[in-house]
């Protein structure tokens, strides 16, 4: 067995133990405590320890006596503690002596430089707030540098293609779009993440956007930042809402209906789609396809043309500018548009800047429910990547319940798809766009992004722009069966 294999060993087995517990052996229990009214447990820390910050050998300690035995409680959110939750306090010596094996163990990365490529997050308010309040603090926790830049997918894979041509791997962690997994699995680029995951007991990753992490049995990436789709209108457009309508209960019928209205009484269309090419009109018809029972990408079949009956219905309601949008948040806050089915956490971003204009709901369903197109991103670390046991800690740090929902939060309202992270959710603008895209994803027509099933998406997505353009913008309210099905041909000539 290599030095380094000797190295790579031992550091994962002192690292699991500050996930599963910081004790060497199963922890010893000075004394069991149940929870009173006005616990917290730096008190509790203080009280036992004569140190507020010494609360972690709490948590540590009893999700540890937790997983042996359940009259324990399972502490998520240290944040959270119960009155009447069962408590494990270990001796003072040994609380001592786990957290200096902790920090003993971070100090062994000072001076690193973690490099990271992300798709996500590209908007500059977004990155602002993951390097300042996200990535900063595990900086200074551990004494490294995390050099974080944004490029696409197909930049981020070409980029590892070339180290691993050259034989020097520079990149270590990675976060692409869900649909591009499939082409890191048949490359063989990320690392498999396995012996980490199945000891990082405070986490869950949701079933949903599980379909693509792994293969074989092996888990590759971690799931982040997924999403669905919702209905955002300005409270100025509530007026020429149809009769017996509900935001929180929309059909797309009254929708077409409502954004029709609004053009008759404004005199131009305020409703938003984004109109630039290859972004993503494709899962906004997407989502209202799977509502009348069509598949995704169908674009011909009698559903899917149903669907773009809808579109064609409200030709003349779009927002003059849509062929200049790429992301119906700014025409929404600049009150251009008043009415968008969109991205929840673009839709989010909007509401959240002034929740008192806005209303916020579902995206409206149809006859087979409420449709959407739910995607996601996820981290890997790149095989051979050389700060890989500091990659490690970084993903521990970035997929942990607590980090998940504020990075979520202070990037428009993703859904975080770690499912003990809704135990950090609260009452907040935020807050509330996460959990009705959580109801959306949970009781709605869902569909992931075949990506993978196509030479080139940005094409396949080409194809619908074409025909929204043509048929609809361009069109007289009708729908072409003809121009569907010289579409459709075109996408299955786009299948590998």
């Amino acid at each position: 067995m290599s030095k380094k294999i000797i190295f790579v060993f031992t550091l994962i087995v002192v690292l699991s133990l500050m996930v599963t517990g910081s004790m060497a052996q199963a922890p010893t229990c000075a004394d069991d405590y149940t929870v009173q009214a006005n616990d917290w447990l730096s008190k509790l820390a203080d009280r036992y320890f004569g140190d507020i910050f010494a609360y972690p050998a709490i948590v540590d300690a009893t999700n540890a006596a937790n997983a042996a035995d359940d009259s324990y409680a399972k502490i998520i959110n240290p944040d959270v503690i119960e009155v009447g939750q069962k408590l494990c306090i270990p001796a003072a010596e040994d609380a001592s002596a786990a957290l200096a094996a902790q920090e003993e163990a971070k100090s062994a990365f000072a001076g690193q430089t973690l490099v990271f490529s992300s798709r996500l997050w590209s908007p500059p308010n977004e990155q602002e707030f993951i390097r300042n309040e996200i990535i900063a603090p595990f900086e200074a926790e551990y004494g490294v540098t995390v050099d974080f830049n944004i490029l696409s997918d197909d930049d981020i894979m070409d980029q590892v293609k070339v180290q691993k041509e050259g034989g020097t791997i520079t990149t270590d962690v990675i976060i692409i779009h869900d649909s591009k997994m499939q082409l890191w699995h048949e490359a063989g680029y990320a690392a498999d993440l396995t012996p980490f995951v199945t000891n990082w007991t405070d986490r869950h990753y949701m079933e949903t956007f599980s379909a693509n992490t792994n293969k074989d049995g092996k888990q590759y990436f971690l799931p982040t930042a997924a999403d669905v789709y919702l209905m955002l209108a300005n409270k100025k457009a509530l007026p020429y809402l149809p009769e017996g309508a509900s935001t929180d209960n929309l059909t797309w019928e009254q929708y077409a209906a409502w954004a029709n209205a609004i053009k008759a009484g404004e005199g131009e269309g305020k409703a938003c789609v984004t109109g630039i090419p290859m972004k993503s009109l494709v899962y906004m018809f997407g989502g209202l396809a799977l509502s009348y029972g069509a598949g995704f990408p169908d674009i011909n079949s009698p559903e899917a043309a149903q669907a773009w009956g809808v579109y064609a219905s409200m030709h003349d309601a779009f927002s003059p500018g849509i062929f200049n949008v790429d992301n119906c948040t700014d025409p929404l806050q600049r009150e251009e548009s008043w009415l968008s089915v969109f991205h929840n956490a673009r839709a989010g971003a909007a509401y959240a800047s002034n929740e008192t204009a806005f209303i916020l709901g579902p995206a409206p369903s149809g006859p087979n429910g409420i449709g959407t197109i739910a995607g996601s991103s996820g981290f890997a670390i790149v095989d051979g990547a050389p700060h890989y046991d500091l990659a490690v800690e970084f993903l521990k740090y970035m997929t942990s319940p607590e980090v998940q929902v504020k990075a979520s939060k202070g990037t428009g309202g993703f859904i975080p798809p770690v499912e003990e992270s809704l135990a950090f959710l609260g009452n907040e603008a935020l807050d509330e766009v996460i959990n009705k895209a959580l109801l959306v994803l949970q009781n709605g027509v869902v569909s992931g992004v075949p990506g993978s099933d196509y030479q080139d998406w940005g094409a396949v997505k080409q194809v619908f722009d074409n025909v929204f353009k043509d048929m609809i913008i361009d069109g007289d309210g009708t729908v072409d069966q003809a121009v569907l099905d010289a579409a459709a041909a075109e996408l299955e000539a786009l299948k590998k």
